[in-house]
């Protein structure tokens, strides 16, 4: 009789074991630390945290205050911590890696560079200048990066390629760091007399910077819809949709989830709903419980529905009436997953009960097939979800 196969858990079981037996041994002086914090990295990478965080502790316990790796650790366990949602106790790590390289000059492999200021800039419990101070020495620290890697350059092609593709990535970096900047100035800081001056000048170094950054001309945008340089927004909303959209999901030139769920924001908010629903599609197909996702899918679709309703003054009925019936199937299955989530954005969830209101005043309610929570759900990948506008998104496809 063939052995049967372990249950998960059981599993997940044993691999805890093995983490704990490993931890306990660490502090045999022939255990490799740097060997730990690979294993506790790869720990953490997959989802298992608090395993990461027993390795990474023992392997801190192997190094000690004054080892080489300290840095490095301390930097580890604050990620580590963050992960867990214990922000206090991430914040104190990071705190106690930067006594280790308060400059960041240290090599990256050994805890040093810009990380940690990073990591404290967005865990800062005042916000406002502090963020802005852990920012500033993150961004002081990869300028030195960038300009020493510059300086050393090797004359040879294939070692000069990967340098010139790592400094590539430092100065993407940078700009990404100058565009957090932006967003406190904008945010925490907008009541300071030379807050507008500020972000025009981060957003021009950043754009130098990092031109084939997405990221960077959202920030662009943002910075001109604040100013209401409309058409402006819209050039640099276009600039940015140019460098992603056509390339596949998993590539690593499209931008993370939560910035293009920004991103759909600033296109609903300078009349671009077209492209805004045609970057809903996108997200939805990656996560199809994501309430906000549905809510500005939705919204975008009524905008539209709304925009040829009133421009056509009823001579193409079926056009926003189309457009109005793909809005509802959004913005019911927002709300149903809104309620079975138990999400807290209750502003968020109002506007959508209004909306949906206002289609059903005209449209009435939805048939029994649209409210069928199978129906909506992409069990094929994408193809079942382009058939849910099949009538009125066509153009975008």
């Amino acid at each position: 009789m063939a052995p049967t196969k372990p249950k998960k858990t059981a599993h997940k079981s044993k691999a805890r074991n093995r983490v704990r037996a490993k931890a306990a041994s660490a502090q045999n002086a022939n255990i490799n630390a740097r060997e730990l914090l690979a294993q506790a990295t790869a720990l953490l990478e997959e989802g298992d945290a608090e395993s990461a965080a027993t390795i990474a502790r023992a392997a801190y316990q192997h190094i000690g205050e004054g080892g080489r790796l300290a840095g490095a650790a301390l930097s580890l366990l604050g990620q580590i911590h963050v992960e867990l949602g214990e922000i206090g106790a991430a914040r104190e790590f990071f705190l106690a890696a930067v006594k280790v390289d308060e400059d960041g000059s240290l090599p990256d492999d050994v805890g040093g560079g810009p990380e940690k200021f990073l990591w404290l800039a967005q865990l800062s419990e005042e916000g406002g200048h502090d963020s802005v101070s852990w920012f500033e020495r993150g961004a002081a620290a990869l300028r030195a990066q960038i300009q020493t890697l510059t300086e050393s350059l090797d004359s040879r092609p294939l070692t000069r390629d990967a340098q010139e593709a790592v400094i590539a990535e430092k100065r993407k970096r940078l700009a990404e760091t100058l565009c957090a900047v932006v967003e406190v100035y904008m945010t925490d800081l907008s009541w300071e007399e030379d807050a507008e001056q500020r972000c025009e000048a981060l957003i021009t170094e950043a754009t130098m910077l990092a031109p084939e950054s997405a990221e960077t001309w959202q920030t662009v945008a943002n910075v001109r819809i604040s100013q209401t340089r409309t058409e402006e927004a819209r050039e640099a909303l276009k600039r940015s949709l140019g460098l992603w959209t056509h390339l596949e999901p998993e590539d690593p030139a499209v931008p993370p989830f939560p910035s293009r769920v920004s991103l759909v924001r600033l296109l609903i908010e300078v009349d671009m709903e077209e492209q805004a629903m045609a970057v809903t599609e996108r997200l939805i197909a990656e996560d199809d419980r994501s309430v906000e996702v549905l809510y500005l899918g939705g919204y975008a679709r009524y905008l539209r529905g709304e925009k040829v309703k009133n421009k056509d003054q009823g001579s193409d009925v079926e056009a926003w009436k189309a457009s109005w019936r793909s809005a509802r199937k959004w913005l019911a299955q927002c709300l149903k997953v809104f309620q079975q989530e138990e999400y807290e954005d209750e502003r968020l969830g109002e506007h959508a009960r209004e909306l949906l209101e206002s289609i059903k005043g005209e449209l009435g309610e939805s048939a029994e097939d649209e409210d069928d929570e199978d129906a909506w759900e992409d069990t094929d990948g994408e193809e079942d979800w382009e058939g849910v506008d099949s009538d009125e998104d066509t153009e975008m496809h």
